[in-house]
This record gives structure tokens, C-alpha cells and sequence, in this order.
């Protein structure tokens, strides 16, 4: 019989990745019937230039475009794709192409991407984060803790003035921010134009009482340019930051609103609401460390990693990875046994992005968060505030006291013996991790 496919044309095991391919790793399973070589062939050939069947005529330069499964290693596979098959600055033609069709192929039962190494030949078209670590630390004025924030529980139903009012409560137990939630935009109970108004009134009121610098993660997520003028609106009442929903916003979304911000000078909180609909199954999707990578690239300035104690899936050593990944100027290529995990990746002069540890949080839970992840991040508690026996500024106040024993190496039983809110707070959830 007449050969018709040609997916082994993109199998190459002797090939060497050059210095501007970008190299995918994949977790592959073959359908029944389908041999090793044949699944690989398809992975690089749907992700790029191939098709199924033999054409009668093809251009010159195809040699240039095709993709290579170059490494296969147990389920593990690299695929390794040419500068020339990328558009310029394009994030969102990038995952059309390695996270496309490629996951709706019968001949993979399963198939997952676990990583991508981005040469500087494309990182060149992007500016990263605006402000990176650094510079949120120095809007908030906060050296060396957590920077810590609160969403308002329950997540919607609160009218815009009892929003503010919460605000004031969290803001004057200590914590630095308060949060919309992924699903709070403009509602006809709380319009987002209403919201950000009274919080303002109440976040000047703190900020005189307290001293300290007070902000919000207020959500800006709609059609882009409603985000756009909504950014506006923002810096219009001082707000420093604006708030996206990342995955339901889409990438071209978010790079557009990079360039907005930096016009009007805010930094993009990136809340990944839906990213489990594709990386929670461990066999197939993509995985979390893949978008935080994305979103380092078109320029986000910190984004939710999860917290490995909480109520939300994440591994410690996954957690680790991303925290890794998203922070660090380069990261040598990392193995366990002999499956990849974690590609190498040199960030060049990307800043880096602030990782956000956050769900179902509570103060006897700090200390393993910042064993695990240290004290350069953003700490989320929100229920674990709000439902404080005394109320949400003692809520507060005893998560600040708990970040405050932990930074100082003293046990929470110990400190909780000269910190009342943090004792109260101890004996209602104790050391418990959520489900």
C-alpha cells in the first residue's frame, strides 16, 4: 500500500535544538494501535506544518517550519519548533500553534504540555512585567514581608458601599490590599464605577489613620476596551493596580492591556480563574508552570500560584516550580529520575513576576505557606478573615501576627500566649487544611 501520512518526516531522534528553537516538552499517551514514533510524528506535525495525508505540492521553505519530536524518554517527548513558524510578539498564535489541536487528536489518548523553553530570539518582542517584584514593593511601601490582601466573602452579594465598608475593616487590621474576586465585575447591586469610588473614600480614611500605604485588586475584566476604559477609571481615583481575569480575558487581551497600564501606571494582577478546566487532570491539558511562563512573557506583575495547604489542587513541588519559574533570571533544566519536569529557560532582563499564594487560607496555615514559598510573595486570606470570632479586622490583625512570629522563627502557640486575635483565630481553625 501506497504510503499516504508522512508524521515520521517530524521524528528526528539525533536532532539538536538551535539557540532560537523554542522546545515544548510533552507527556504523551498513544491510542490503541498507534506505535510510539507514529504519536510523537503527530505532536510535531499538527502543532506545526503537517497535516495528515501526503500533498501533492509544498512550498520551499518547509524544511524551515517543521517541527522535530527530537527526545523521547518513557511518556515524555521534546519537540523542538523553528523562529520561522512564529509571528512576532504574538502570545496568543504561539498556543495556537504547541497547545492547538494537537490535544484533540485520536491517535493520543491523553497528552499534556508540561513545559516550554522560550529563546531570547522571542522573548525579544516582549516587555515582561512592568513593575516586577521590586517595584510592588515600592508603590506599597512594604521592604521585606508578605504582601498581604483579602477578597471580600462572601465573593459577591455585597452592595458597593458595604464592599467599601469591608475594605476599611481589612485595610485597618493591617492587610495592604483588598480583592475583588474572579467573578465580581459590575453588577446592578455593585457597579464597578460605584465600588471603586467609595473604596477610594474608604482607602483614603485608612491610609490617614494608619500611615500606611492602602491599595485594591479591583476587577477589570470585560470586553477589551471596556477593560481599557475601566484601567482609566482606575487611575482617575489613584488606584495603583488593575485586576484580570487571564485565562477567561484570553492572551491578546492581556497584551493589550499590559500596554494600557503601563500608559496609565498600573501594575496587572492576574487571577487565573479557569486554568483547571486544563491543568488539573495529570495526564492531559497544560500545565500551571506553562501559563504563569505565558504570562511572565506578555507582562502580567504577579499572579496566583496556589498554596499547597489550602482548599485549591497544587502540589508543594509544583507550587515550588511556578514560584520558581516566575521569579528567577534563568533555570537550568531540571529532571526527576528520567522524566523532564522543568525545561531550562534564561529570562534575560524579564523582571519578575510576584507570586500570589491564596485559597481557603487562615493564620495557623502562614507558616507552612512561607516555609514553603519564603516571604518574597503576596498572601491572600479571605475567609480566614472574615470569618475571625470577632470579625474581619481581628482577622486580619491575626494573620499579621502570625506572619509577624513566623518572620521572627517563634511558634503561633507561642506568640498567640501575648496576641489575642491570633489565639482566637487559633481556636476556631487551628492548623486545619481545607477541602
Amino acid at each position: 500500500m501506497k504510503n499516504i501520512d508522512w508524521y515520521s518526516d517530524f521524528v528526528d531522534l539525533d536532532y539538536r535544538p538551535t539557540r532560537t528553537d523554542i522546545v515544548c516538552l510533552f507527556r504523551f499517551e498513544p491510542a490503541r494501535g498507534i506505535s510510539v514514533k507514529e504519536a510523537v510524528g503527530r505532536i510535531a506535525s499538527e502543532s506545526s506544518a503537517g497535516t495528515w495525508t501526503t500533498l501533492n505540492k509544498v512550498p520551499s521553505r518547509l524544511q524551515k517550519v517543521m517541527a522535530t519530536s527530537y527526545e523521547i524518554r518513557g511518556n515524555f517527548v521534546k519537540v523542538s519548533y523553528p523562529i520561522e513558524l512564529w509571528e512576532e510578539g504574538n502570545a496568543s498564535q504561539l498556543l495556537s500553534g504547541v497547545a492547538g489541536n494537537i490535544f484533540g487528536m485520536k491517535a493520543l489518548k491523553n497528552l499534556r504540555l508540561v513545559d516550554i523553553s522560550i529563546p531570547k530570539a522571542y522573548l525579544k518582542h516582549f516587555e515582561g512585567p512592568q513593575f516586577g517584584i521590586e517595584g510592588i514593593r515600592k508603590i506599597l511601601k512594604i521592604k521585606d514581608r508578605p504582601i498581604t490582601g483579602a477578597v471580600a466573602k462572601p465573593k459577591i452579594g455585597w452592595s458597593a458601599s458595604e464592599h467599601a465598608q469591608i475594605a476599611y475593616e481589612t485595610w485597618m487590621g493591617g492587610f495592604d490590599l483588598v480583592k475583588d474576586d474572579e467573578n465580581l465585575t459590575s453588577t446592578s447591586f455593585n457597579r464597578f464605577e460605584d465600588r471603586i469610588r467609595l473604596c477610594a473614600k474608604m482607602r483614603d480614611k485608612a491610609e490617614k489613620e494608619t500611615g500606611e500605604r492602602k491599595s485594591a485588586l479591583i476587577n477589570i475584566t470585560g470586553e477589551t476596551k471596556l477593560m481599557e476604559k475601566r484601567a482609566k477609571m482606575l487611575h482617575d481615583f489613584g488606584w495603583e493596580y488593575a485586576m484580570i481575569d487571564v485565562v477567561t480575558s484570553g492572551m491578546s487581551a492581556v497584551q493589550t492591556l499590559r500596554e494600557t497600564c503601563e500608559e496609565y501606571g498600573l501594575a496587572i494582577h492576574a487571577h487565573r480563574a479557569m486554568h483547571a478546566a486544563f491543568d488539573r487532570n495529570p495526564r492531559h491539558g497544560m500545565t500551571m508552570l506553562v501559563l504563569a511562563k505565558m504570562m511572565r512573557l506578555v507582562g502580567v506583575d504577579q499572579i496566583h500560584i496556589g498554596t499547597a495547604v489550602g482548599k485549591l489542587v497544587g502540589s508543594r513541588d509544583e507550587i515550588i516550580d511556578i514560584r520558581n519559574e516566575i521569579t528567577a533570571k534563568v533555570l537550568p533544566e531540571k529532571s526527576v529520575k528520567i522524566n523532564y519536569k522543568v525545561l531550562f529557560q534564561d529570562w534575560n532582563n524579564f523582571k519578575p513576576v510576584l507570586p500570589i499564594s491564596s485559597g481557603g487560607l487562615h493564620p495557623g496555615l502562614i507558616p507552612a505557606v512561607m516555609n514553603t514559598l519564603g516571604s518574597d510573595i503576596g498572601i491572600l486570606v479571605s475567609g480566614g478573615i472574615h470569618g475571625h470570632p470577632k470579625g474581619t479586622r481581628s482577622g486580619a490583625k491575626a494573620v499579621m501576627q502570625a506572619i509577624d512570629a513566623t518572620m521572627q522563627k517563634i511558634s503561633l502557640q507561642e506568640y498567640a500566649m501575648a496576641h489575642t486575635e491570633l489565639k482566637e483565630a487559633l481556636g476556631k481553625w487551628g492548623f486545619m487544611k481545607p477541602k
